[in-house]
């Protein structure tokens, strides 16, 4: 799809996108707007979350603040051509902590939301943000889709109940649903004040602050996507969901060849202009149980079914990453 037939696609298209302050959310907010359609971005605006107000700055989208578990949704909902599902509970300490509140996002607030779709935009495609947690502890190296699924830890459950809610859809209905697994992803507006959303926020945060971070473990693998290239992923996810090829499908979403947590913490350091340090360490106690070791994503059929490849390296990744934060350390720190 040519950029032009891109944006012919998205004009005019109203499009929900849950968790639309986030990280993620707010980038395909940016983007879709960009395309000339018509966004709305409902978000809990949860502090502990990834939600921030700076994240839809120049979006020119409609915000609502509002939790999918209680907000009117039948308004939100009504004749959307796309939803992009981005809300969800997403600390794994956090669901081990309180699972009923994490299975009361993630679960039965999906169910709800699902509901509302039926009657409110019962045609709609739905593009569903998920994850390669449901895996747990690999058994394989790349893990595609066809891998078990072991979930880890309460968060992890809860996330493949809600994905599986979805896919029922499809199977049932007809609809248009598209999940998408993804691996680590990082850029612009990822939550740095802590490791809430993945432990390389912190690292950024603490590079630029010229501080010490910690890495853990050190030599697990990761795959990491940059969010330009994620927000391409669920563009042509919604615009080929149609397609018998698509539809209906879980997909694994990679990106740039697996790199051990060192190699990372280096590439990071040097994508810094050699600024910062760091410390080896153990894996605290609360995390070891629930930690998966190496991972990294064989994405092939996404790649096959859509044509989407990474185009963003990740060192070009994290020294745009580190460049966008530079300025904006007030917001994000």
């Amino acid at each position: 799809m040519t950029e032009a037939e891109r944006a012919a696609f998205w004009r005019g298209k109203r499009v929900l996108v849950t968790g639309g302050a986030g990280f993620l959310g707010s980038a395909l907010c940016h983007a879709l707007s960009a395309l000339g359609a018509r966004v709305t971005a409902l978000d809990a605006m949860f502090p502990d979350g990834g939600a921030n107000m700076a994240n839809l700055e120049g979006a020119g989208v409609l915000l609502v603040r509002g939790d999918i578990r209680e907000v009117e949704l039948h308004s939100l909902c009504q004749d959307v051509d796309v939803l992009f599902n981005m809300a969800a509970q997403t600390s794994h300490l956090g669901g081990q902590k309180d699972p009923v509140a994490d299975i009361a996002i993630n679960a039965v607030a999906q169910v709800r939301l699902i509901q509302v779709m039926r009657e409110a935009a019962p045609k709609a495609t739905v593009i569903h943000a998920s994850t390669r947690q449901f895996y747990g502890r690999p058994l394989h190296l790349p893990v595609d889709e066809l891998h078990p699924v072991n979930p880890p830890d309460a968060n992890g459950v809860s996330k493949w109940a809600g994905e599986q809610y979805w896919l029922l859809e499809q199977r049932v209905l007809g609809r248009p649903v598209v999940s998408l697994r993804l691996t680590n992803c990082y850029g612009p507006r990822l939550r740095i004040r802590d490791a809430r959303q993945t432990f390389l926020g912190i690292w950024m945060r603490q590079v630029l602050k010229d501080e010490g971070f910690e890495v853990w473990g050190g030599e697990q693998l990761r795959d990491l996507t940059y969010v330009d290239d994620v927000v391409r992923a669920f563009l042509l996810s919604a615009e080929y969901a149609p397609r018998e090829e698509v539809a209906g499908r879980v997909f694994n979403l990679g990106g740039s060849p697996p790199a051990s947590l060192i190699e990372l913490a280096d590439r990071l350091i040097a994508a810094n202009g050699g600024r910062g340090h760091y410390a080896v360490k153990s894996f605290p106690a609360d995390r070891a149980p629930i930690d998966i070791g190496s991972y990294h994503a064989d994405d092939h059929a996404f790649r096959a079914a859509t044509g989407w490849a990474p185009l963003i390296g990740l060192d070009e990744g994290l020294a745009r990453s580190l460049d966008w934060y530079r300025s904006r350390m007030a917001d994000y720190s």
